[in-house]
């Protein structure tokens, strides 16, 4: 029987982008999500099998899950998501990869390890630019200074944002900024703030709670890992929220209005914008002496990468090429895995 994987999530920005990936690269997925008119539509462009259903329905994700070997999951905001479909994953024996970027959901996947390996399963959350390029950076850097104490991670070139990545983002706002600390997963009241180079000069950086301040943890040991993104009006604006407001705006009708507001702007990026952005990518470690190394990632536009590395990803799986068990990129590729992708290249820029 030929290995088969299921897309669910195919109907918003980035699953049609990745849907549409699939059709140019041969492979034939089965298309799944809640809406079956916009699933029809879809999968009538590609020539694609669709059955619509919600996670909620659990006889129905069961049955198409087992008729499948993986399920991309692409369908966010992953803190609803993620859970019934990992569930469903281990009952059927399904490989479960995702495209997440939050915290939360890598340490939930993380804690079912042993049940993944029971399964025989892999559960390989954040396939895409969340979080395939900055995982390998950081395995790089671990390799680069083994007795590495500090992790520090700087992301530039990110554009617009799609509504999928912006309503997630919208959900966060209560937590504050996450970062990890003696190998603790930490909130911190005020962001960090620092300059990095990326290539033009110096540009100011405010630390996010990345998915990174949990998965390079898993990859490298590092104790103390903190994410930072090129400032931007809208990060700023985060930042300067104080305590008050940030518990307000995390209230069910702020998240409701700020979610309407949304839904009104782009879907996402133009197909002209993605060809025409790129990201860079910092990775510094310092050792308790206080060396320091940096090294320099530069990539495509993030969706265009997330539809790459996903679906190679998956490819790899179907081939068997998959650990069982919680894994993260680098853990189960290697921290090269991001070179092997055309306009990937890494630089160290010291000794």
């Amino acid at each position: 029987m030929t290995a088969r994987f299921m897309i669910y999530g195919a109907t918003g920005y980035t699953g049609k982008l990745v849907a549409r990936t699939a059709k140019a690269l041969g492979m034939q997925p089965l298309l799944a999500g809640r809406n079956e008119a916009r699933l029809k539509s879809v999968a009538g462009q590609h020539g694609f099998e669709y059955q619509a259903f919600g996670l909620d329905d659990t006889a129905a994700l069961t049955s198409a899950l087992s008729q499948v070997d993986a399920v991309l999951h692409i369908a966010g905001p992953f803190a609803h998501t993620s859970k019934p479909m990992l569930d469903a994953c281990i009952k059927t024996k399904t490989h479960y990869l995702d495209i997440t970027g939050e915290i939360d959901v890598f340490e939930a996947c993380a804690a079912r390890d042993a049940e993944a390996r029971e399964a025989g399963i892999m559960v390989l959350p954040g396939v895409g630019f969340d979080v395939v390029p900055s995982d390998c950076l950081a395995a790089h850097m671990k390799a680069r200074m083994p007795d590495a104490v500090e992790l520090t991670l700087a992301i530039a070139g990110l554009g617009h944002m799609s509504r999928g990545t912006a309503k997630t983002g919208v959900e966060s706002i209560g937590l504050g900024t996450r970062v990890r600390r003696e190998g603790e997963i930490v909130s911190v009241a005020k962001p960090p703030r620092r300059d990095f180079d990326f290539g033009q000069g110096p540009k100011h950086g405010i630390a996010i709670g990345w998915g990174d301040v949990s998965t390079a943890y898993h990859s490298t040991g590092i104790s103390n890992i903190t994410v930072f993104f090129e400032a931007s009006p809208q990060l700023e604006q985060m930042a300067n929220l104080g305590g008050f407001k940030r518990w307000l705006a995390s209230r069910a009708f702020m998240q409701k209005r700020l979610k309407a507001r949304i839904d009104a702007q782009p879907e996402g990026p133009t197909d002209a914008e993605r060809r025409a952005g790129n990201a860079v990518l910092l990775g510094e470690a310092v050792n308790a002496a206080g060396d320091r190394v940096v090294s320099k990632l530069q990539t495509p536009e993030g969706y265009t990468l997330t539809a790459m590395t996903s679906l190679e990803t998956v490819r790899r799986v179907l081939g068997g090429q998959f650990q069982p068990g919680f894994q993260t990129p680098s853990r189960a590729y290697g921290g090269d895995y991001i070179a092997e992708f055309d306009g990937c290249t890494l630089q160290d820029l010291n000794n």
